[in-house]
This record gives C-alpha cells, structure tokens and sequence, in this order.
C-alpha cells in the first residue's frame, strides 16, 4: 500500500467512452440538504467550494433532494466559479409528496423536458452535464425517457446521459437509444451484487462508467450509526450488530496498515476498474478533506487480497432500503 504525507493530485477519469472526464472521488451533495440529520448551508456551500479548490469537479445532485434546496445551495456556491471548472450530475424523475415522502417517478417525455427546465434555474447554469432518471418508471419504457433526453443532448442543454439503480437488461435497452456516459449505484465494501447479476459485466461490455454511491456504507464506515440511518434495514437490531462485525474487522484490517476505514473503503471502490468513481457524501469541509484523503491511498494487489479474505464467507445482512424503496430498485430485480 502506497501513502503520502500530502493528498496527492486527483485522479481524472472518462465516465465510459461517451462521458465526461471527472474527478475521482466526487462530491455527493445530498447530505447538505439534511438528508442524514440537521445540515447548515453555510457549510455546505463551504464543502463545495472545499473540495472544487482541491480540484474535484464532479458534483452530484437530484432536483427531489429537500425538494430543489440542494439544487439551489449549489447553485449559490457555483455562482462565482467558471461553470466549465464543474461536471454537475443531476438525477430527476422523483414525485414528492407535501410531506416529503416519494409517492412515484415521473419519466415521461414531458415531465423530462419540465424537470430540466427547473433545475437549470435552480442551479443557475443553461447546461447540465449528465441527466439521469433517478429510477425506472416503471409506467415508461426506458426507450422513451432516454430519447427524449437525447433530445435535450441535440439542443444543448444536457451533454451526456446516465441512469440509476437499474438493471443489466434496461442498461442495455438504454444504450440501444443513445449513448450512454454511466450508472449510478451503490457500490461499496458491503455492497458488492453488480459483480455476481450481470449489472458490472454489462456496463463494462458496453463502455459505460459506474458512479458508485454508498462507499461508506451510508456512514456505518465512518462511525454513525444513528439519525435517519434508522429507516435502513442494515442499521436495525441484529443486522446491525452483524454488519457492525464486518465493519469492526474490515477497520484492523485498515488500521494494520497505517490508515482509516473510510479511506480503505473510498480506495478499495476506486480500485474496482478506470471507470469506477467513488462518489462520496459530504455536508462539511472536514469530511470533504477527509474523503480527499483516500487519494493518498494507493491499494496494491496483496491490500486487495487481503479485503478479499476479510469478506470471504462474510454477507451483510438486511435490505439496502425499506421494502417499499426496494420495490422501486429495478436492479434489485
């Protein structure tokens, strides 16, 4: 394993053949809008600008996060930067109810073309670079959806296209459409089924990158267990006490060698192929920092073999989501 006693440049990689470079790990903005317990914008739009001046790029939002806050926090925070210094990742499609519950997903070529025309004006840019559903409609077939973002590629106003949390047979009926830059999903030490059901497999045939979100694991990594985190079958009574072994024994294993879990975990997604980019949630400039910190982590074969023998026979136990958000995961299915 290779350290450095300064964080080391970080890396730029192509999201598949038909993406934008980026920067590898990148910003996940959710957290800033209270995701995971109280959030202050101050420090939010400072994690932002944090981690663009240690020259991350990448930025990922969704237009349903606090219902367009989160949007418009980095919209503040970008209104003085170069908008060609950013790669801004947006997930839409997320119906919400008063309440802020998800009541659906609203794909249809119309809605599409509405929901970008909000977030161009919340986030205060005439471009976003990748669009995505944020799930599959299940009422709209995914052909649909990407043409008509395919649409907005031709008029300017999206440059590349993603997906989210969907399976190996819609990514592929996907790309028969349009070029398709990545997927985002969770990936993570805990997290590792787009190995075994053909989700990986697929994307890498095809020249598609992954954005893989959850590499702490929701935070587990990192120590916190409470707040929202309860809604997570995997922060429960008995899974937790499990998962909290796996965690408990993967953290020796980082510490054996001179760095912290979080780092390992960051590193270890980053190590899984080229088009692999960690991204990472942060709602301060400290754990901004910290997550940069992973870059001084350069994982050889023998650290890679040696997480493999700490995962082996081990299985984390519990759901990713509640049953009612797992119903809505077509690469659950």
């Amino acid at each position: 394993m290779t350290t450095h006693s300064e964080t080391r440049a970080i890396d730029h990689r192509r999201l598949g053949t038909a993406g934008p470079f980026v920067t590898s790990p990148g910003l996940g903005a959710m957290s800033m809008s209270g995701a995971y317990g109280p959030a202050s914008d101050e420090e939010g739009t400072a994690a932002i600008r944090t981690y663009l001046d240690a020259g991350g790029n990448l930025i990922d939002t969704g237009d349903f996060y606090a219902a367009g806050h989160n949007e418009m926090l980095i919209g503040r925070a970008l209104a003085e930067r170069d908008r060609d210094d950013v790669i801004l990742s947006v997930k839409f499609g997320a119906v919400l109810s008063p309440d802020g519950a998800f009541i659906g997903f609203d794909s249809r070529p119309d809605a599409v073309r509405n929901s970008l025309s909000y977030s161009l004006r919340r986030l205060g840019t005439d471009h976003i670079d990748i669009y995505r559903p944020a799930r599959l409609d299940p009422n709209v077939p995914i052909e649909d959806t990407v043409g008509a973002i395919a649409e907005l590629v031709e008029a300017g106003y999206v440059r590349s296209i993603g997906l989210s949390e969907v399976g190996a047979e819609t990514i592929r009926r996907a790309a028969a459409v349009a070029p398709i830059s990545d997927l985002q999903i969770e990936y993570s030490l805990l997290t590792r089924s787009i190995e075994s059901n053909g989700i990986l497999d697929a994307c890498r045939k095809l020249g598609i990158g992954i954005t893989a979100y959850g590499a702490l694991a929701k935070g587990m990594f990192a120590g916190k267990t409470d707040g929202n985190r309860a809604m997570f079958p995997r922060f429960q009574g008995e899974n937790l006490v499990h998962n909290q072994g796996i965690t408990s024994a993967l953290g020796e294993l980082a510490s054996a060698r001179g760095i912290t879990l979080p780092q390992l975990a960051i590193a270890w997604v980053a190590a899984q192929g080229e088009g692999v980019v960690p991204v990472v949630g942060s709602r301060t400039p400290d754990q901004v920092r910290a997550t940069l910190s992973s870059t001084e982590v350069q994982l050889s074969s023998d650290d890679l073999a040696a997480v493999a023998e700490v995962l082996a026979g081990t299985e984390v136990r519990g759901d990713r989501y509640p049953t009612a958000l797992m119903a809505q995961l077509d690469s659950e299915r």
